[in-house]
């Protein structure tokens, strides 16, 4: 099959849907023309009437009568999607991705493994503090979502070859897959669209919440190996003098196991030579 003959058979079913429309709003029309005056929706300007043979009472009045008509019509327009494949994209807009907002775990996901997840960051990373912490749940749960997003996809084309399954009957059996998958692409266009956009949205985050991530890992550091070299000093000193040493004295959190460890890894120093050898 040619692309010209895919793009007419997808012409010839859009013009079928729009000649069911065409009827459907033919029918909401006679339905509105025939439906009671007195039968008035609440409407958001506050009007109220009475029923029956009460007498029709208007509390606030600021809508004229070709603005009340055109209310009730809207309002029985909104009554919601009729056809099959309506109700099937409203209940697909309806359904919570878990891709924004705070939550991160829908029903269906499993706690215990999200637990696991998150370790598995904890123990690559090794966050220290409260602000590296939060940073690491943060990419952890934007690798959840992100792992979210293909099996989303593979969601909207398998509800679509459901969906779609009668359509292209007149083609080839081998073509019939392939046209459906297209057919559902056109249809969920929006929904799979807006997946790309969250996707590069929490790619971006990603990419910003690293180098965050980064910066103060690398700036705790030297804030340590400072502390470090000024601890280690005062620890000579007080060796050479033969005193005793207490990190905790000087405001040091440091052993002295982690000091003589870091006092290890230093190069040599140089050794003073005097002037008489």
């Amino acid at each position: 099959m040619t692309a010209r003959s895919i793009r007419r058979a997808l012409e010839r079913k859009q013009k079928k849907l729009a000649r069911k429309a065409e009827r459907q709003n033919e029918f909401l029309e006679s339905a509105t023309a025939a439906a009671p005056a007195t039968s008035v929706l609440p409407s958001p300007m506050g009007i109220c009437f009475a029923s029956g043979d009460e007498e029709e009472t208007e509390i606030e009045t600021a809508v004229s009568p070709a603005r009340l008509a055109a209310n009730q019509r809207n309002a029985l327009l909104s009554s919601g999607p009729k056809t099959t494949a309506g109700k099937a994209k409203s209940s697909l807009n309806a359904v919570k991705t878990g891709l924004t907002g705070r939550t991160v775990l829908l029903p269906t996901d499993d706690a215990a493994a999200y637990e696991r997840h998150i370790a598995a960051f904890e123990r690559e990373l090794r966050p220290v503090g409260p602000q590296e912490s939060a940073l690491v749940h943060s990419l952890a749960a934007i690798a959840w979502r992100l792992d979210r997003i293909p099996a989303l996809e593979m969601s909207i084309y398998a509800q679509g070859r459901a969906e779609f399954a009668d359509l292209f009957e007149e083609h080839e059996p081998a073509l019939r897959p392939g046209l459906i998958d297209l057919h559902t692409h056109m249809a969920y266009e929006k929904q799979l669209r807006n997946l790309q956009m969250q996707e590069a949205r929490l790619v971006r985050r990603r990419e910003k919440e690293t180098a965050e991530l980064r910066r103060l890992q690398e700036e705790r550091k030297q804030n340590e190996r400072r502390e470090l070299d000024t601890a280690s000093k005062l620890y000579l000193a007080a060796k050479v003098a033969g005193k005793p040493f207490d990190p905790t004295e000087h405001g040091f959190e440091f052993s002295i196991p982690q000091i003589e460890r870091f006092l290890a890894q230093q190069p040599p120093r140089p050794v003073a030579i005097s002037a008489g050898n």
